[in-house]
């Protein structure tokens, strides 16, 4: 269970926005390997979606991570459309590895967790630092896909303020990656 020292108060349930999102109670309240990596006063912020494929399927979406993020591609791809058709020549995930070009994988567990961090650049020096583990777990037929991510913790009004724009922000990026890798793991290539 995480401490209350990470955890923003009054935030259990599946919509405590820009907290939690999408995620269940047991998905609340389960760790995952970013909530090990992370610092004990970091902020938790969790995403989640149901998926209608198989994990195996969803997971392979997430080694395309390396090629594109999935999210608002005229934001955060330069305007490039982030690529509609899985990458099937990609070598597996493992630590050490970019992921959306400012990250890089930390901890890989392979057909379940990948765990990344915000390496040396611009975005480290903006946004302070950030780790997300993406977890996929089977459900029924179907599967979930699960963002847990740690903003590092600081002290003093402006770091509050920073993390809380951090996580509204965060949401409509992460909501968008969510539900664009669910979509293509379902095979709906070009719904909007």
């Amino acid at each position: 269970m995480t401490s209350s020292a990470e955890r923003v108060p009054g935030t259990a349930g599946s919509h405590r926005m820009p907290w939690i999102w999408g995620a269940t109670p047991a998905e609340d309240a389960a760790r995952y390997p970013c909530d090990e990596l992370a610092g004990s006063g970091d902020l938790r912020l969790l995403r989640a979606v149901s998926v209608a494929a198989p994990a195996e399927t969803v997971w392979a979406w997430l080694g395309n991570l390396r090629v594109a993020p999935y999210s608002y591609d005229w934001l955060d791809n330069l305007g490039r459309r982030s690529p509609r058709a899985l990458r099937t020549g990609l070598p597996p995930l493992q630590p050490g590895q970019r992921i959306m070009t400012i990250f890089t994988a930390e901890h890989v567990a392979p057909g379940s967790d990948l765990s990344i961090y915000l390496h040396d650049g611009p975005g480290l020096r903006l946004f302070g630092q950030v780790r997300v583990t993406y977890a996929v777990r089977p459900e029924g037929e179907g599967s979930r896909l699960i963002a847990v991510l740690r903003l590092a913790a600081g002290g003093g009004a402006l770091s509050s303020a920073r993390r809380l724009g951090l996580a509204w922000g965060d949401l409509l990026m992460m909501r968008k990656q969510l539900y664009t890798l669910r979509d293509l793991a379902e095979g709906r290539h070009d719904r909007p």
